[in-house]
């Protein structure tokens, strides 16, 4: 028999705030993180604004122990660590102390976009190149990893089921999100710490800028930057950060009378293979639809009970062929279109952070009873009007009950991965 799975437990490290709370009251008041960043203008980069997360270093030296803090250099992991901690404490869980047996009943799913392009990482290299790899240092393996986020995680909770990282580009953080779940629904852990992480450099938004879909023209308006669905959008706006969630087993969460959030009760991943119009930097609308409409399977619900989409919407010339693809998997056009926003509209891309940041929000509005809004929209995108009404993405904070709401994340590689939560009863249904 498949085990209900709740949250009960929310932790981010966001460009536009640090801490659930403080997030929760950014996303209320549409409070951008963007910021022209003095290291891209040097270096002569088209877009030169960024969302970087602004922690208080103090606050890891609570959490990590000083012997891996002395030579952790790596800010995703970094950011992975504040984010997972604050998870776990907010689920009113405690860390395994170093004397005691592992939590066996309980894992860690938490995925990255890359580790190793950090700027930490590559500063190392010059001693591979020059023939003295020692003066590299020992902690560069562990920091490079995929899984070296879950790894240093870990090191703090003591968890004994499985301690993994995955990696699907933009899809990560709604993936990883998907493993966990899927993980405690078949009975394998009663509780999973799941999200994922982005670093902040030179080396990871070059490669995007190059590409030239970063935003050019708000150098000297970076809060304006990121603008998804809108008319005007010139290209996202690159993000860092970490967001992280506790998965429980609904009959765990229970037993402790732990809070929760809400619950999930379908997601589903797939890949378009790169046929039928997509290819590695485009996603098909045939793989999309599928996810979207197998995720509603799962869920068991009509889609007409849809309350709120958060939508992935990049500010790029695929937020309207997203819109599209949305009314088709939902059958819902016009002012029949759910609400829906755009949370990159506030912290940029995060890339591979981007799903789990924006699931954060996602059960807070969720949760609260509130919808954020989508700022810097002038003007809808004319395609985009032609398949809803004007007045579905908010442009203002909504207090709204929501019971359904649905997230979805697609990444390069024609990747997708889609979840959809229901708020919690008291009486369980």
């Amino acid at each position: 028999m498949e085990k209900r799975v709740v949250i009960t437990g929310l932790g981010v490290v966001a460009p536009n705030a640090v801490e659930v709370s403080q997030f929760e009251s950014a996303l209320r008041d549409g409070l951008s993180g963007i910021e022209k960043s003095a290291m891209l203008e040097e270096l002569n980069f088209g877009c030169q604004i960024v969302g970087i997360p602004k922690y208080n270093p103090d606050d890891l030296k609570k959490i990590v122990p000083k012997s891996l803090l002395i030579k952790l250099e790596n800010e995703a992991i970094k950011y992975s660590c504040l984010a997972g901690t604050e998870a776990w404490k907010d689920a009113g869980l405690k860390f395994t102390s170093r004397d005691s047996e592992p939590d066996w009943d309980s894992g860690i799913v938490f995925g990255v976009g890359t580790l190793a392009m950090d700027g930490f990482i590559s500063g190392k290299l010059k001693y591979v190149d020059s023939g003295n790899t020692r003066k590299g240092g020992p902690r560069v393996v562990e920091q490079s990893m995929n899984s070296g986020a879950a790894t240093y995680i870990n090191e703090i909770l003591g968890l004994g089921n499985v301690v993994t990282s995955n990696s699907s580009a933009c899809a990560t953080g709604t993936e990883a999100i998907i493993q966990g779940y899927e993980r405690i629904k078949s009975g394998k852990a009663s509780k999973m710490l799941c999200g994922s992480c982005e670093s902040q450099g030179k080396y990871i938004w070059g490669a995007f800028d190059g590409m030239r879909i970063l935003c050019n023209d708000s150098n000297d308006n970076p809060t304006n930057g990121s603008r998804p669905m809108s008319a005007n959008a010139r290209g996202f706006v690159p993000g860092a950060g970490a967001g992280a969630l506790v998965l429980e087993e609904l009959e765990s969460a229970l037993s402790r009378n732990a809070k929760i959030y809400g619950e999930i009760v379908g997601g589903d991943v797939n890949s378009g293979g790169q046929r039928n119009g997509g290819s590695i930097t485009a996603g098909s609308s045939i793989a999309t639809i599928r996810c979207i409409k197998a995720t509603l399977e799962q869920s068991g619900i009509d889609a007409s009970e849809i309350d709120l989409i958060s939508g992935h919407l990049t500010a790029t010339i695929a937020d309207a062929k997203e819109i599209e693809n949305w009314a088709i998997a939902l059958d819902r056009k016009g002012d029949d279109f759910p609400y829906i926003n755009a949370p990159k509209s506030m912290i940029g891309h995060c890339i591979g952070a981007s799903g789990s940041i924006e699931m954060v929000g996602v059960v807070l509005q969720l949760y609260k009873g509130f919808i954020h809004p989508t700022i810097n929209i002038e003007e809808l995108h004319p395609d985009i009007l032609k398949v809803i009404n004007e007045n579905k993405v908010p442009r203002k904070v909504i207090e709204h009950k929501l019971n359904y709401v649905i997230k979805a994340s697609f990444g390069f590689g024609d990747v997708n991965s889609c979840i959809i939560l229901k708020k919690w009863n008291e009486n369980g249904r």
